[in-house]
């Protein structure tokens, strides 16, 4: 277990820890790896390439990877080596253990590893009600991002290999990036915080509750369509282009990334309901 001060580090290091130049990773369209990295990935692999597939409700699927396997084997190609998981995805959906077992399989068949950007991982434990140990390394997982900054902390990703041999001389890995804190205590000790007494497991339960609480009152309203079912702890809905334009006049803060009309709000673990409320009755209003 290392830790790094943010998630872009820790998806880079970790996947160019994996991969050599020459290598490819298997991902998403929409994994954050692909569009919110800044090429990150790309840079400190010192050149592997990310391979996108398509995938419903933001997974990869066995045979999408398949595909992208199996597309060629010569070597102009750059060989796939790893495949990269978002748990939850980009549009709030959770892998369930049975696809993540299926995807090992295709893992084992063509000798690639897995990694796990775990962003919101600790709301995908919640939401299926698992362990985090069958979500990763028993599902086949190599390497998992766990996120911090996502669940309360002020900053901090943990990066976990559960093959010691896979994490050899990944601490010089992190001191050359620059992701050696002088005073790394600072990172470490809040997060005995949050793994002590199942906070991190309440925090992301309750940041589920109250994603579920503004989709089912979303959906009552005409006008207003969910975009992707509520797994997790955000919600997409696709609203009327005038209703988001009032919504950021009255001060709301949301993404549009997914095109036209569509918005994605993300519930934390101090959302209330008093303020989803509030939300709640502006878009009443402008309606």
């Amino acid at each position: 277990m290392f830790f790094v001060f943010n998630g872009t580090a820790a998806n880079s290091l970790s996947l160019a820890h994996l991969c050599q130049s020459y290598h490819s990773v298997i991902c998403h369209e929409l994994a954050h790896i692909e569009t919110d990295e800044c090429g990150g990935p790309e840079f400190f692999s010192n050149g592997s390439k990310l391979l996108n597939a398509p995938g419903p409700n933001g997974k990869l699927t066995p045979d999408g990877i398949e595909q992208l396997i199996t597309k060629r084997t010569d070597i102009h190609y750059p060989r796939p080596r790893v495949i990269s998981l978002t748990q939850c995805t980009e549009v709030g959906t959770v892998y369930t253990i049975e696809e993540l077992q299926a995807i090992r399989e295709v893992a084992d068949r063509h000798d690639l590893q897995i990694h796990m950007d775990g962003a919101r991982f600790a709301n995908a434990c919640a939401a299926l009600g698992v362990s985090p140990a069958e979500l990763t390394w028993k599902a086949g997982v190599d390497v998992l991002c766990f996120s911090g900054t996502k669940n309360g902390l002020a900053m901090g990703e943990a990066v976990i290999f559960f093959d010691r041999k896979l994490a050899r001389d990944f601490d010089y890995r992190c001191k050359q990036a620059g992701q050696l804190a002088s005073k790394m205590r600072f990172i470490a000790a809040p997060w005995m915080g949050l793994l002590e007494n199942d906070v991190w497991l309440k925090n992301a339960r309750h940041a589920n509750g109250m994603a579920h609480y503004l989709a089912e009152r979303l959906e009552a309203f005409e006008g207003i369509e969910l975009l992707f079912p509520s797994q997790a702890n955000s919600v997409f809905a696709n609203f009327p282009e005038h209703v988001l334009t009032a919504l950021r006049a009255r001060g709301w803060t949301f993404y549009t990334f997914i095109g036209a009309g569509g918005a994605r709000f993300v519930c934390s673990w101090n959302t209330t309901t008093d303020l989803l409320d509030g939300l709640l009755e502006d878009i009443r209003e402008v309606l």
